[in-house]
């Protein structure tokens, strides 16, 4: 009976002619039938057979396993009359890769190493544990894993030794992988070769990774090429990715749909609306566009590039339900600045998961709306309990680092630490910024040196935290200690130099810093280290360097450049400059009413009032408008904005009282001042 119609035939013969089938047949007939889905079908028909043997018992309750009918099959096992190895095999393997019945599986483990010689213990069963304590990161249990396959003679397959390397990877236990690899000898196995390439690609290690890929190159098949692919992407390698794309191509190794998810990927990752609509090419041709991932990887890619337009026609067009590609859109809204768009989404959502509540987050902190991150959380404790993911407590301890709150930002580390949450680089990192930020910088320096293997973002964060305090040599030491264990210095790190070495007045420790990042980093200054340098200069009185600096930069003048030489002009009373600067800076931002302050408040430092009101009347003329300041306060366990003479805030009063009892301590500082 090779096809489901046979089958079919041979049962309606049996029924019409009232022939019983021999027990071989019927055990066949119960495997077509849950092969094909047929699974009430298979079991009735196996409740009929009056002579079950094991093959039996192992049919019916492997079609329950394969059909997620864990319940079910559990029952069967549990009352089979007769079992063998394969029996106890399907069992834990449905256990093993079933959420939630992990426990199940070591128990029936235990129990198979009791059980008769004659069923034992084999291969299959020591590979499906072994695979487990991957899924689990269990180390310590795998290593003894390995230990009984070596006793046992079970460690020589290439599926036996690719299950060990990928145990080992998934553990953090990288060395081993590599001596298992290293024990296959001289014939390379493509199973294992490929799990010993992912697993360079999971620490990091991709010259490794290219090294291992390239060894006898005519065995590399599209897993192989797409292990390589997806780790250059998710190592930060963009476009080594897409150049082994197209060497992919070029060798005539076919694509599938796991290697243009990781190809839209880095699509996304290098913000190329070029190659990310080439990318929809080629998924529109291999009629790829129903498999969700893929979909909602094109919008990424077209929100991660901010063109919302083509992100909102491929999402309408692939169905507007897809998790995915919502929380992608999410994100491009919040790129974008548009949370209203934002929150409608999420809002149209039956069922959140926290992707999307993690891109709301992050949109809210993005757009710099404090408030609603905070408003954001309250609503995800009444409707999720806790907080499981660190990327949401990022955004919130990043909300408190741009209000300078302190408390809710300590809230949340005795949160992190009262359930013993793990403390990952990036939740480290917004840790140690929330501190710095909120003027708490002994509890950042005390975070920042408890890491061991701290990375670039953490020095950058501790430099810039340094320099903002005033601590320029801090922040210089520092800088050595980063370079002494091996880092390579970004631009981030420069502006926290250059920001530094700005508070401290250090003009040639800066213009050292500043001539070093392309001529020993090469890395090209961007428009804030420009503006770092001028403002270096103007607080150091030397305008005429802010000048001659200005003129230098190669790049076109902006709003940021203008401002910072204006701010100079200002810190040295010299309105003629200013005046030159004032046309530049209004032909690039004459609607934004905080430009026509910051011009006013130049002269007026001069005393020249006549200019500050001509200011003041362009502003008028031209109908533009300053936003009304507002302030931040934390009262009643909540974050609070107000207006000055405000009196219709809910909290006012609360809020006046701090305020005069502020004023009531800033006032009695002033008299040892």
């Amino acid at each position: 009976m090779r096809s489901l119609q046979d089958g079919f035939l041979f049962h309606l013969h049996t029924i019409k002619t009232g022939w019983t089938a021999t027990t071989m047949a019927s055990n066949q007939l119960v495997h077509l039938y849950a092969k094909h889905g047929f699974i009430q079908e298979a079991h009735k028909l196996f409740d009929e057979i009056p002579d079950r043997n094991v093959f039996s018992w192992n049919t019916i309750i492997s079609a329950c396993i394969k059909s997620n009918n864990l319940t079910e099959a559990q029952a069967l096992f549990n009352t089979a009359s007769q079992k063998d190895l394969v029996t106890y095999n399907s069992m834990l393997s449905g256990y093993a890769g079933t959420e939630g019945y992990e426990t199940h599986a070591f128990s029936l483990f235990v129990e198979m190493q009791k059980l008769p010689s004659r069923v034992g213990i084999d291969e299959f069963t020591l590979t499906t544990m072994v695979n487990l304590t991957a899924k689990l990161s269990l180390a310590s249990y795998g290593k003894q894993l390995h230990s009984y396959k070596v006793k046992t003679g079970n460690d020589r397959s290439r599926f036996a030794l690719s299950s060990l390397v990928d145990m080992y990877s998934k553990c953090g236990c990288f060395e081993e992988a590599y001596k298992v690899f290293q024990g296959c000898g001289d014939v390379l196995d493509l199973v294992v070769k490929n799990a010993m390439v992912a697993a360079c690609c999971r620490k990091g290690e991709m010259e490794m990774a290219l090294s291992l890929f390239w060894r006898e190159p005519e065995m590399n098949d599209t897993i192989s090429w797409n292990t390589l692919i997806s780790g250059h992407v998710q190592n930060g390698y963009e476009e080594t990715a897409m150049k082994l794309f197209i060497r992919m191509g070029e060798d005539q190794v076919r694509y599938n749909e796991h290697t243009l998810a990781s190809v839209l990927s880095a699509c996304a990752g290098l913000r190329s609306l070029k190659l990310g609509k080439e990318a929809h090419t080629w998924v529109l041709k291999r009629g790829f566009t129903s498999n969700p991932f893929i979909s909602s990887g094109i919008v990424d890619v077209y929100c991660k590039c901010e063109n919302m337009k083509y992100a909102e026609r491929v999402h309408s067009a692939n169905g507007i339900e897809n998790t995915f590609s919502i929380s992608s859109m999410i994100v491009g809204y919040s790129l974008q600045g548009s949370m209203l768009e934002a929150r409608r989404l999420f809002d149209s959502l039956v069922e959140k998961n926290v992707v999307v509540w993690t891109a709301l987050f992050s949109g809210y902190l993005k757009s710099q709306k404090c408030e609603a991150v905070f408003e954001l959380l309250r609503e995800f404790s009444v409707e999720e309990g806790i907080v499981p993911d660190a990327l949401i407590l990022v955004s919130v301890l990043g909300a408190c680092a741009l209000q300078a709150f302190l408390d809710p930002g300590k809230q949340i580390h005795g949160y992190v630490l009262r359930l013993g949450l793990k403390m990952d680089e990036k939740l480290i990192s917004a840790m140690v910024d929330m501190y710095s930020k909120c003027g708490n910088l002994r509890y950042a320096e005390k975070i920042f040196w408890t890491v061991m293997g701290r990375d670039l973002v953490l020095y950058n964060v501790m430099i810039a935290g340094y320099g903002h305090h005033g601590h320029v040599n801090k922040a210089v030491k520092l800088f050595q200690d980063m370079l002494e264990k091996g880092l390579k210095p970004d631009a981030v790190t420069f502006i926290a130099l250059l920001s530094a070495c700005r508070h401290g007045g250090l003009v040639e420790l800066g213009e050292k810093y500043f001539n070093c990042m392309l001529k020993d980093y090469h890395i090209l200054p961007e428009i804030d280290h420009y503006a770092c340098m001028i403002d270096l200069y103007g607080r150091a009185n030397q305008l005429e360097k802010a000048v001659e600096f200005t003129k230098a930069i190669p790049v076109k003048q902006d709003a940021v450049i203008l401002g910072a030489l204006l701010n100079a002009c200002k810190l040295n009373r010299n309105t003629k400059l200013a005046r030159e600067t004032e046309k530049k800076l209004l032909s690039i931002e004459g609607d934004n009413g905080a430009r026509y302050v910051q011009l006013a408040n130049v002269y007026a430092a001069e005393g020249n009032w006549t200019e500050m009101g001509r200011i003041r009347n362009m502003m008028k003329g031209n109908s533009v408008k300053k936003l009304s300041g507002c302030s931040w306060v934390y009262v009643d366990c909540g974050v609070h904005a107000f207006t000055s003479g405000d009196i219709t805030h809910s909290k006012a009063e609360a809020i006046y009282s701090l305020l005069d009892f502020l004023t009531a301590e800033l006032l009695e500082l002033s008299k040892f001042v």
